[in-house]
Formats: structure tokens, sequence, C-alpha cells
């Protein structure tokens, strides 16, 4: 079964985050408001115009993750959306929003190599982000529930 966006940012933020000293208490919202919040960024991307195109472009590589403006997205949604209100300092939140453009940087690209028999389908992933559920692993309202969280809803 192909994986799909959602699965594929967690594991990313998993694999980067690994070397960082997240104190436990705050480990899971850190963990989850990395993931929720790239995944918001693309959300949001995907209902502007050209956003699909914006997209297309960073996933096939030919935009650099740390130029995108869906990078910097993300970045603004985790810093005002969960790293003010978990009071962690200025080298733990830097450290933390260093690792948006990494992430981004390891999505960017899924879909440069694909021929048809890949891991990730680029429609699987509009349909996603637009709100359909072909790809979700997450179950209930997927914008309802990731992107609530991620614009102030509740947590």
């Amino acid at each position: 079964m192909a994986s799909s966006i959602i699965d594929l940012i967690k594991q990313q933020v998993s694999a980067q985050t690994g070397g960082i000293q997240i104190p436990p208490n705050v480990k899971d919202k850190v963990l989850n408001g990395l993931s929720d919040s790239i995944f918001g960024s693309l959300t949001q991307t995907v209902a502007k115009t050209g956003g699909i195109e914006q997209i297309k472009s960073l996933l096939t590589g030919k935009t650099a993750a740390a130029s995108s403006p869906i990078t910097a997205l993300a970045g603004n949604l985790f810093s005002n959306n969960i790293l003010k209100n978990l009071n962690l300092g200025n080298v733990l939140n830097g450290k933390l929003t260093a690792l948006i453009p990494v992430i981004m940087g390891k999505l960017s690209g899924i879909l440069k190599d694909q021929d048809g028999d890949g891991d990730v389908d680029f429609n699987d992933i509009i349909i996603t982000l637009k709100g359909g559920n072909k790809t979700t692993t997450t179950g209930g309202g997927l914008l309802g529930g990731i992107l609530g969280k991620v614009l102030g809803g509740t947590r």
C-alpha cells in the first residue's frame, strides 16, 4: 500500500528530532506540532491559487525546501501555534525551528524519480491535502483534527 504524505511527514519528524533533547513532558506536543505545522502549511498552500504547482515543485525537488514559501509557512505555524505556548527557551526553539527546512528537504524530491511504481502518488497527496480521505491515516476529519490543532483549535 502506498505511503501517505502524513506518514512521510511523521517519519521525517521522528528521524530528524532524534538528536535533540526535548523535555519528556512536551515531546509529544513538539513532535505532533512539527508534523501538524508541516501538514498545515501544505493544506493552506493547496487552497491558494497556484498552490498545487508550488507543492509539486517542492515535492519534485524543483524548488529548494529552504527557499520555499511552504517551508516558511510551516515555520511560522510551528513558532506561533506550538513553540510560543511551551516556553522551551530560545536555544531549543531555534534548534526545533531549524529542523523544518531539513524535514521539508527530505520530503522534497519524493516524486522526482517516480515512474508509476513509487511509494507516493501526487494525486493521492492532493486529495489528502484538500481534505479527502483516500490516504489518510489519522481517522476522523483530517482538516478538522490536524489543521484545527495547527490553527489554534483544541489540542
